[in-house]
Parts: structure tokens; sequence; C-alpha cells
């Protein structure tokens, strides 16, 4: 008796063992291998399908209502609204909704006070009443949780240019700290990359302090509206809480007393920054939220809208907006398409793909394009270093990012360029760019070098998200893979990458996750970077990586972990099964030589029996981090590129292993 599976995807056929036997039925790797071989064939062929014909790749990008809420917000801010546009983001706020009223910031997870708060004032605008059922709903679950008064800063301070929020209620974020030199705590260097775009635009709106008249009240979002604020008492004088509480209050009187001349040099500082970073695309940065707040801060300084600054500010925004069928409109915080490029030509090498394939090549012509080649922010903590590198967006010349420029890396070198001097030649600049934005421990962030000061965490107006960029696992893993496949994994500062790896790694035996969810992500990225680099399969902590991964294996064969785990250790490694998710397990256990476990044939197993007849995959949990927890990522891309280089690497091997653990076609496929 057999019990088998779909047949249209051929997956594993799973033989029933004897009766007294353990309940494990045996899996017949030959029918694992075939079924992988169909199903990275019909990925391969649905990723082709999906490439841009200038070479690139990207995926939309899924975050949470606030994205849109704040978009109507600031066009009613700045007096542009389309009656069109905004029924068209209505629809898609109203479809995020939960039967409870609510809102969250990731698929099945809890609700988000913040979030409803924002969508229930953007339906307000939209022309939703508050005794509509769906909002009466949202307005008691907001006032069970403590109303406006408990929201996060970023909230009330939208809130708060209509009159709805009081700015002395507010902590206070002043413009002079543009004057502070990089060797004063606080100064904007100390920030993350996309919290000091956010936070120098905020200098300015703090200062200025602006209230529109509003279309009506919001009384119902208030446990009681006579008093919206409660006092708090302070954290005692002791603790750090305690010390920047106190500090605000210092600030708010200074607010008061500011000299003006100064006042005005510093706001004058804060948007010449402002203008010198805005993108040739009109963006900030690559991403939503800064442009939102720049443009509100040169528009408070008489930026008029018609001011070509201006005019390609909000013309960028127009780009981050996808249309869907339904006629919904949702805003994406960011743009990924050298990010989903360099994964998806891995993936498609990984996967059999020639070298020299038009597609590949293609995606290479474009990627070396991208390339940076001017000083950006970085250069600050490092003005001897030389440009090199790629971003994540199409345009963001000034934040090129180590992630990126690892895997772009990896990516270039597995395709055969018919100018390959100049591939040569980019990714060199990439790899030396890389190793001098080394921190000091030894390991990599994701923008910065050295972006560790604990002081910016601490601000009462930082309650949202991380605002610095310490060095991650899962960044330092992709580096060290890249100076391992570039043949430095001898080098001295990738060794201490390798030790720092080491350090990291938690008593489970699993690696957090910064930029993915989470151990599993973590995981994923630094078992195969550590093979790359040349530790043994044996070693002791790929076997304790090996040992956590099998133990969080799910029962239908698929891994999981859902976003709780950033808050709750109950959830580490646990989650519905997710194609992302599973294959980030198998790429570990693939490096680590478990290509003939039983883990790695259900993992397998579970890829290809939960394809999809176009050949892709289904995931609508988020996989994907911009902060841990505070703000979730789903990488609709995701779902393709990882299964594909999983399949691939199962079927073909690692182009670039040393042949430990390598499976069939490795010794072909090395070298690209």
């Amino acid at each position: 008796m057999t019990a088998t599976t779909d047949g249209s995807t051929g997956a594993a056929n799973l033989r029933a063992v004897p009766f007294g036997d353990p309940i494990e039925p045996t899996i017949d790797t030959d029918d694992v291998l075939a079924a992988a071989r169909r199903a990275a064939e019909r990925s391969v062929e649905h990723l082709l399908g999906r490439q841009d014909e200038q070479g690139w790749w990207k995926g939309d990008l899924a975050t949470n209502v606030t994205m849109d809420a704040e978009d109507l917000l600031l066009r009613q801010f700045l007096g542009i609204q389309d009656p069109a546009t905004v029924q068209a983001a209505a629809r898609f706020i109203r479809g995020e909704q939960l039967g409870d009223g609510t809102w969250n910031t990731f698929h099945e997870g809890p609700a988000d006070l913040s979030a409803t708060i924002e969508a229930y004032v953007a339906l307000r605008l939209a022309g939703d009443r508050p005794d509509d059922p769906h909002m009466i709903r949202a307005a008691g679950w907001v006032r069970e949780q403590g109303g406006i008064a408990a929201s996060r800063v970023f909230t009330r301070i939208w809130l708060a240019l209509f009159g709805w929020w009081k700015w002395d209620d507010l902590p206070e974020l002043p413009p002079e700290l543009m004057f502070f030199p990089t060797w004063v705590p606080l100064n904007i260097y100390d920030f993350g990359c996309w919290a000091r775009q956010t936070i120098v635009p905020l200098t300015v709106v703090s200062a200025k302090r602006p209230v529109r008249p509003a279309p009506f009240t919001l009384d119902e979002l208030h446990t009681d509206p006579q008093q919206p604020n409660p006092p708090r008492p302070l954290a005692p004088v002791a603790s750090w809480d305690g010390i920047f509480q106190r500090l605000d209050k210092a600030l708010h009187v200074y607010h008061k007393v500011a000299p003006r001349r100064l006042r005005r040099i510093a706001m004058n500082a804060a948007a010449r920054w402002i203008i010198e970073r805005q993108e040739n695309d009109g963006c900030w940065g690559g991403i939503q939220p800064p442009a939102v707040y720049s443009i509100i801060a040169l528009h408070l300084l008489g930026y008029d809208l018609d001011h070509p600054v201006m005019r390609a500010g909000l013309a960028s925004l127009d780009r981050f907006t996808v249309w869907r069928e339904d006629g919904s409109r949702m805003v994406e915080a960011c743009q990924s398409p050298v990010w989903d490029t360099c994964l998806a030509t891995i993936a498609l090498a990984d996967a059999g793909v020639p070298s020299d394939h038009p597609a590949l090549v293609r995606a290479a012509d474009w990627m070396l394009g991208e390339e940076i080649v001017r000083p950006g922010d970085w250069s600050v903590r490092r003005p001897q270093l030389a440009p090199g590198g790629w971003a994540f967006e199409f345009h963001n010349d000034n934040y090129p990012d180590i992630d990126d420029t690892a895997e772009v890396a990896l990516a270039l070198r597995r395709v055969r360029h018919p100018d390959q001097p100049r591939l040569d030649a980019a990714i060199e600049r990439g790899v030396r760019w890389n190793l001098g934005m080394q921190s000091r421990n030894g390991a990599w962030g994701a923008f910065d070098a050295d972006n560790t000061s604990p002081f910016p965490n601490r601000l009462p107006f930082c309650d949202f998200g991380e605002v610095i960029d310490p060095p991650s696992a899962d960044v330092t893993g992709h580096v060290v893979e890249m100076l391992a496949v570039e043949g430095r994994a001898d080098d001295p500062r990738t060794r201490r990458g390798i030790r720092w790896l080491l350090d990291e790694q938690e008593a489970s035996g699993a690696w957090f996750g910064r930029w993915g969810v989470n151990y599993i992500y973590g995981t994923g990225s630094v078992v195969p970077a550590l093979i790359a680099a040349g530790l043994p399969t044996g070693h002791d902590a790929v076997r304790r990586a090996v040992a956590w991964l099998e133990s969080v294996q799910n029962d239908d064969g698929g891994w999981g972990e859902d976003l709780r785990s950033y808050r709750e250790e109950k959830w580490i490694g646990h989650g519905s099964s997710t194609a992302s998710q599973t294959a980030w397990a198998l790429l570990a256990l693939l490096a680590a030589g478990e290509r003939e476990g039983r883990a790695v044939q259900r993992g397998v197993t579970w890829l290809a029996e939960t394809q999809q007849a176009d050949g892709s995959w289904d995931e609508p949990y988020f996989t994907g981090t911009g902060f841990p927890w505070d703000f979730s990522i789903n990488y609709h891309l995701y779902r393709q590129v990882f299964p594909l280089t999983a399949l691939g690497r199962y079927v073909h091997g690692d182009p670039f292993a040393k042949g430990v653990g390598a499976g069939p076609g490795a010794a072909s496929g090395k070298g690209a």
C-alpha cells in the first residue's frame, strides 16, 4: 500500500511501514529528486516570465495600511486630494480591516493600535461615517486600548498636524541637532540611515508646529475627550528613561526661548541637507516615509508645490503605488528591484540555467548599471574609503547597503558576461567597499559602520522600531559567503567575521535574523556562509544549527516562524509553513551536508507539493522585516526566488561548494 500526493507535482512516494514499526513512512529519494526537478523547471519558467525587458525583477512589497493612511493625510495637509485616489486608497484600507474592526501589521498578526487609529482617520477623510458599523467597532476597540494617548509618537504627530493632538504633548526634536558634530552623542549620524532621513525633516516640523483646519473631530477615539492626554508619572530620575524624559522637558522649555536667528539657520541647514539627498527620481533614500516628511518640511519652509524639488518629490510618491484589479490602491513603503534581481539571478543560475543565458546576461547588465560609484552618508564614518556597491532600490545613490552589495557580487559571479573585465572590476569595487565597512567588532551592519550608539533608542521620540544599525548575523553571513566565493576566506577580516558569527550563535544552535523572520532566516544565512568559508560540516556550530532546524520542522515537512518570535520565546522557530522559510532552512541543511537526510527530503517534498500550477508559490505570511516586530514586510518575490534556489541546490548542488555536502552537478556548475 502506498500513499501518494497530487500527481501534478510528482511529489514523493511515501510508503507505509509494517505494523509495529515506528510510524515514520519511508521516503523514496528518487521520487523526491524527480519531483524537485519538475518543480524547479516550472519555477524557472515562471521566474523567467517575470523579468522586465530591461533585465530586472521586482515583486510587490507589502507592509501595512499606515502607508496608505499617511499618504491620504499628506494629501489632506497639502490640499491636493484627488477623489479617485482617495476612494481607491479607502477601498484598500477597508479591505484590510479585520472582523473585530481593527487593523494589524502582518498576516494573522494581532491588532495594532496605531495602525487602527491611522486607518480609521483615513477612512473618515474618505467619507466613512463614525456611526458606520465598521467604524463603530474600530473606535470602540481604540478606546479599550487607551485611545489616541496610547498610540506611538508618529501617529500622534500626524494627528497634531490637524489639531487632533497638542504639539506640547509630543516629544521635542529641535533642528539644532544639525549643528552637533559627529563626536557628540545624538548627532544625526548616530541614527540609522532610515531614521536619519526621517528625523532631519521632522526637526523642521517639530519647530514649526503647523496645524491645518481639521474637517472633523476625533472625540470618539479618546477614552475621555475632556482629558485626552492624562498625566503619567515620570520614570525614576536615576534611570535612563527618567533622564531622557527630563531632557525632553528641558527641550520643551528651550522651544519657547530658542533664538529665532539660530533656529532659522538650523532649519535652513536641515533644508539643504534634505535637498542634497533627493534622488534623481525625486524620492529620498528610495523609501516612502522620508519622502513624505521631507515634502512636509520643505513646504513649511516656503517651498511651494510647483517648485522643482516638490514636484519631483510628489511625483516619486506615485511610483510607490500598486493599483489592483479591484480598483484599490496600495502604497509600497519601498521598492526592491536590486535585491529582487540579484536573488532571482542566483536562483536561476543555481537551478541550472546556463551562465550565459540571455536573461542572466540582461540581469547582470542592469545590475552593473546600478553600481554606485560616488560617496554617500556612509563616508562620514569612512571618509577614506573608495565607493563601490549597490543599493536596494531603483534610485538610492546616497545609501548603498552592505547586504545588497554582497548578494549582487554573488549573483554577478554566477554569470558568464561578454565583458568579463567590467564585471570583475565592479565586483572588486564592491568587495573592497564591503571590507571597508566592517565594524570594529568584526561584523557588518546594513548601511553604516559602527552605528551602535546606545542613546538614540532611548529618546522619548523614538518609540517605534530600530533607529540604529548595529551589525547583524544575516548581513555578516552574506558578506562572509561573498568573501569566501571571492577567494578571501583566509583574509583576516573574513576570519574576524567568522569568529563574530560563532560567538553570536544562540544556545539553541540558531542565529537571530535582523532583516528576515527570524531565527530560520538568520540560521539560513549563516550556515551556508560558514561552510563556504571552510568550516567542516562536522563543526559543532554547524551540528547544533542542524539539530535546531530539525527540531522545529513542522509536521507537514515545511518550516515557518511567526513574527511574534521577536517578542515571545514560544514562537521562536514556530509558525505556519511558508515557501521562503522552508527554503531558508533547506539552504542551511544542504550546505551542512544533509542532502540525504529525512528533514531535507520532507522539506523538498513540501515545496514540490505546495507549488502552484504556474510554477509559483503562494505566501500570505510576512517573512521580511524593516524593524523586527514593529515593521513587517511581505516581499512577494521571496516566495519564488528562495524555493527555486533551494530546489536548484538540492538537484544540482551549490555551484561554489567545496565538494562537501554538494549534490550531483556541483562540479560542473562550479565557478559559473
